[in-house]
């Protein structure tokens, strides 16, 4: 397979897709992320910031935790959760204190940074102190936030993560990536974080990993897949004990890299505790999904 593009094949039930795909690095030497080279990555960190020393510590102890398996890793945290299932949830720091601690968490750590946005007005500010702009699941068709995303970070030289909707195709998710092309930026990945199945659940139909594949490099989002939505009184709840096998499975069904909310202590995690994977499981699990990833690639 050329380095230099990628052909991947994708079919569903309206034939066959067939695209070529330019893989692209995200961050800095040394610790630049490749996306589409085959090689596993990592996006990790807590779902909301909940402080920036709290922060540092997760970000300090992930990278130990990546460096000394040879992961390539991308840092993420949220600085506004504007789509909390109650109001008197906790949200963030806000724009300009979020923008603030993500880039010096980046520059003092070296690492790539991911955060989402929720609107089109904050993309630019925000295009400016991190690398990637994630777009949540529940917006994943707003062509305006789409459009800003892509032309923010078309001028940064950053890339767009697009969350699939729990209510989307995954042959329809080639809008959303057509969307942020067309609007000047070819740095772009999608991740599956599981289909609504009834009332306050989640399931992942692996066909969605080859499906999307075939017009973009994919992530799978192992905590969100495990999520019960706004099943625990005004919050979501979780089944966390699911977080290993669903992730070994998508990465043996060829995905680009996992995304994992990670949190030293779920219990008292701000946002999404119930979902999250305790920090001192990471390397257990890392470790099995690289032993999937290498048995994979010798098939």
């Amino acid at each position: 397979m050329s380095e230099a593009l990628r052909v991947s094949h994708g079919r569903c039930g309206c034939g066959e897709i067939r695209t070529v795909i330019p893989p692209f690095d995200i961050g800095k030497a040394p610790h630049q992320v490749p996306v589409g080279r085959g090689r596993l990555f990592l996006i990790a960190g807590p779902c909301v910031l909940e402080s920036e020393a709290h922060a540092r510590i997760l970000a300090d102890a992930i990278q130990r935790i990546a460096s000394d398996l040879g992961v390539p890793y991308i840092f993420k945290a949220s600085y506004d959760k504007a789509n909390r299932t109650s109001i008197k949830s906790f949200r963030g720091p806000g724009l300009v204190e979020g923008c603030r601690i993500l880039r010096s968490i980046g520059a003092s750590t070296g690492l790539p940074v991911l955060t989402d946005v929720h609107t089109a007005a904050d993309c630019a500010a925000m295009a400016e102190a991190v690398d990637v702009l994630q777009i949540p699941a529940f917006l994943c068709r707003q062509t305006d936030l789409l459009i800003a995303a892509a032309e923010a970070t078309s001028k940064t030289g950053g890339a767009v993560n697009v969350k699939k909707g729990q209510f989307v195709a995954p042959l329809d998710m080639r809008h959303a990536v057509e969307k942020i092309r067309e609007s000047g930026n070819e740095r772009v990945c999608l991740t599956e974080r599981g289909a609504s199945f009834g009332y306050n659940n989640l399931v992942v139909d692996m066909r969605s990993l080859p499906v999307m594949r075939g017009f973009a490099p994919v992530i799978f989002d192992g905590t969100h897949s495990v999520q019960t939505p706004s099943a625990g009184n005004g919050v979501s709840g979780g089944q966390p004990e699911f977080i290993p096998v669903l992730t070994r499975a998508a990465v043996a069904a060829g995905v680009d890299g996992v995304f994992l909310e990670v949190h030293d202590n779920p219990a008292e995690a701000k946002s999404d505790g119930a979902n999250a994977l305790r920090l001192d499981k990471l390397k257990a699990v890392l470790e099995q999904l690289l032993a999937v990833h290498e048995a994979v690639k010798t098939v």
